[in-house]
């Protein structure tokens, strides 16, 4: 067979499997369990004081070559902070200094690039070493959504390969209390041909089909949302049977929102969803690409009363 050949098989046996009707089965592997934990868990860093009574947050970033399970029986030979795809979801508040220490465990030059206002020493072109760290520091803003990555070229590459996560900035007045929750788009290209196989949220195909994410009706429901995919131009969220407010980016908390039940991003572009449940049951979410849905990209919310 040739690759075109291979490639039509894997994507047929990827769509018989991987379709609404498939069960994910509710066994909770390592990959599972990691896609479980990235939804709710925020790294706000070791906090300390300065004598100028600014606020330090320290975080510790490392880099490795790292196989990771994307699917039930299914790994990928990723690149990764922290050991996982996403990475470690990074939280701080507008004004805090970020001091983000990276080292490099990877047999491959990296950096961090983070998106958001700092100087361009800070920006994370320049290779960091294989075996050396680099110190990332500067003060956060502006408050928002953003995210951070490797930036060292070929850029599809090392972002494919997994070197990515959200950077939250809180703003100095806290958003409405919320049931917080924190999702990455992304895919897998398996065969190395520029095409995904298996799409995900927070780096495990159907991971909240198998466990619905539990909410409250009547609840409001924050999810940050950010899309990492590479070799297709958008990703998109569809809720079933409701609306949601979304702010792009999130950056001006008092910005009038989009009311919506389907949003688009391009690779890069994030924001914040505002959800209320108003009944209890299961709401659908996924890609509103169909492929995408099929092949990883689906879920429910549980709205329990």
């Amino acid at each position: 067979m040739d690759k075109h050949e291979v490639h039509s098989a894997l994507q047929h046996q990827r769509h018989q499997t991987m379709a609404h009707g498939y069960d994910p089965g509710t066994e909770r592997t390592a990959g599972l369990d990691a896609a479980v934990k990235s939804l709710t868990q925020f790294d706000y860093g070791t906090k300390s004081v300065r004598a100028d009574g600014r606020t330090v947050r320290e975080y510790e970033l490392v880099a490795a070559d790292s196989t990771v399970e994307i699917a039930k029986g299914i790994t990928f030979p990723g690149w990764t902070f922290n050991g996982t795809i996403p990475g470690p979801t990074i939280r701080c508040t507008e004004g805090d200094i970020v001091r983000i220490k990276f080292w490099n465990g990877s047999s491959h030059p990296h950096s961090i690039h983070f998106h958001g206002i700092h100087p361009t020493t800070m920006d994370g072109i320049e290779p960091v070493p294989s075996g050396t760290e680099f110190v990332y520091e500067f003060e956060a803003k502006p408050a928002g959504m953003h995210l951070y990555h490797c930036h060292i070229p070929p850029l599809s590459k090392h972002i494919h390969k997994g070197l990515y996560g959200n950077f939250i900035i809180d703003p100095v007045k806290p958003r409405k209390p919320a049931r917080e929750l924190n999702m990455v788009m992304n895919g897998f290209d398996l065969d190395l041909d520029g095409e995904n196989e298996i799409y995900t949220v927070n780096g495990y195909a159907f991971a909240f089909q198998a466990w619905p994410i539990e909410v409250k009706v009547g609840e409001l429901v924050r999810v940050y949302l950010s899309n990492f995919t590479e070799f297709d131009l958008i990703n998109s969220f569809h809720l079933h049977a409701n609306f949601f407010h979304y702010y792009e980016v999130g950056a001006d908390p008092e910005a009038r929102p989009l009311y919506t039940d389907t949003i688009m991003q391009c690779q890069g572009q994030r924001g914040i969803l505002e959800i209320v449940f108003p009944e209890p049951g299961k709401y659908m979410f996924h890609a509103h690409q169909s492929e995408f849905a099929e092949l990883g990209w689906m879920g429910f919310f549980e709205a329990k009363a």
